[in-house]
């Protein structure tokens, strides 16, 4: 690639994550995480985060670097609004450098307590004037809708000196922004309260007035692929963005380990002036070897058509699968060993395995097996063995195995 201006700011890299195993694993790559508490999140599952946990957690991240970003970003009701004071007086007295919020309530308190507010792209800004709008109430960043082109983000850009924040991977919705009732409908359980069932992602039939059934070649009508902009770093860069936000709070850790690493990466050769389209294809694929949904490209070059869904099958179509092995019922620290129960699989030496836990994120090959015989090749389900780690691990953590299924 051609030599990239020295004077353009590299946007900042966001990763969401869900616990302490997450943001360890993207510590190394990201300039800032945003998460949720048990309260207020579009990610209601994601709560490991406690508000009695905030300060600790904010902590943590800080000493890593990193800024800290909490998701309030959820429909407030009447009865709402008592908590949602305790949970603004509780934020104003941590660390946090900002909320994302789309709801008033929730703005104008963030506000009046004198933190940062970031708007939701539940608040689907796709203009300069909105923007204006919504920095005029006080915010100082918006997150884009998703439904923009690039053109139209350097539209809006050009007419606002707001920061502006785009996803650029993770999970498509198939409503405008976010904004669905389709699992409310169903289920009962509002996607804009945290709840979503992701009915999206299930089989359906299309049936015509008559009763029969049309063929589609697939199944899974309603289910978008990914967004993925990792082939097109420059682009984005040079429509003058704030902040590149990465969807998947609710994925494995595995997943916000391979995607953050990637896109560090893409963002330091393009700084480098070494970006290329071979290198951008190598990421490309290794993000395809963690949770997706097939990629695609979103709004950013036009409207999607069927090359934006994902029919054929439902959720992840990555090759490579996590395998359940086992739990770790002890650590020892001076070995630098674990003792794990093999429960739903074995294990052998040159396996490559996961420890994971909501703090702990080990990614390694197995280097050494030992039972009370001394060292093994292979441990059978049931097996209570030795294994030598490379980091700490924590009593109860699960042990997963990478494969490739025949």
């Amino acid at each position: 690639m051609d030599q990239p201006d020295k004077s353009v700011k590299i946007p900042e890299l966001m990763m969401g994550v869900k616990n302490r195993a997450a943001l360890s694993a993207c510590k190394d790559h990201a300039d800032g995480v945003y998460f949720s508490i048990d309260r207020f999140s579009l990610r209601a599952r994601a709560c490991d985060i406690t508000l009695d946990d905030l300060n600790s957690f904010v902590t943590d991240v800080k000493e890593q670097g990193m800024n800290a970003y909490l998701a309030l970003n959820t429909v407030i009701y009447p009865d709402d609004l008592p908590e949602l004071e305790d949970v603004i007086e509780a934020v104003a007295s941590s660390d946090v450098d900002a909320v994302i919020a789309w709801d008033p309530a929730v703005i104008t308190k963030a506000v009046d307590a004198g933190l940062r507010v970031h708007i939701s792209t539940q608040a689907n800004v796709s203009n300069w004037q909105a923007a204006n709008f919504y920095a005029s109430l006080g915010a100082s960043r918006v997150v884009l809708a998703r439904e923009l082109s690039l053109e139209q983000i350097k539209t809006i850009r050009q007419n606002t000196d707001t920061e502006l924040e785009v996803f650029i991977h993770g999970a498509m919705c198939q409503a405008i922004s976010g904004r669905c009732y389709l699992s409310a409908y169903i289920l009962g359980k509002s996607g804009n309260c945290g709840e979503c069932s992701q009915p999206c992602r299930w089989g359906w039939k299309l049936v015509g007035e008559d009763g029969s059934e049309v063929d589609v070649e697939g199944k899974y009508l309603l289910s978008a692929r990914d967004l993925c902009m990792i082939e097109h770093i420059p682009e984005l860069i040079d429509a003058g963005v704030d902040a590149f936000k990465v969807e998947g709070r609710l994925r494995d850790t595995r997943y916000t380990s391979t995607v953050s690493r990637c896109y560090r990466e893409a963002l330091d050769a393009y700084r480098d002036g070494t970006y290329g389209r071979e290198k951008a294809a190598g990421w490309k694929e290794e993000m395809a070897s963690v949770f997706n949904r097939g990629f695609s490209t979103g709004f950013y070059f036009g409207v999607p058509g069927p090359d934006g869904m994902y029919v054929e099958q439902d959720m992840n179509v990555s090759v490579v699968k996590r395998q359940a092995v086992g739990v770790v019922t002890n650590y020892y620290r001076k070995q630098g060993a674990a003792e794990i129960r093999l429960m739903e699989s074995g294990l052998e030496v040159g396996d490559d395995i996961i420890i994971e836990g909501k703090n702990t994120y080990l990614e390694q090959k197995v280097t050494e097996l030992r039972n009370d015989d001394g060292p093994a090749r292979r441990a059978e389900p049931g097996d209570e063995v030795g294994l030598a780690v490379e980091d700490k691990v924590r009593e109860n953590d699960r042990v997963y195995r990478l494969e490739v299924p025949d």
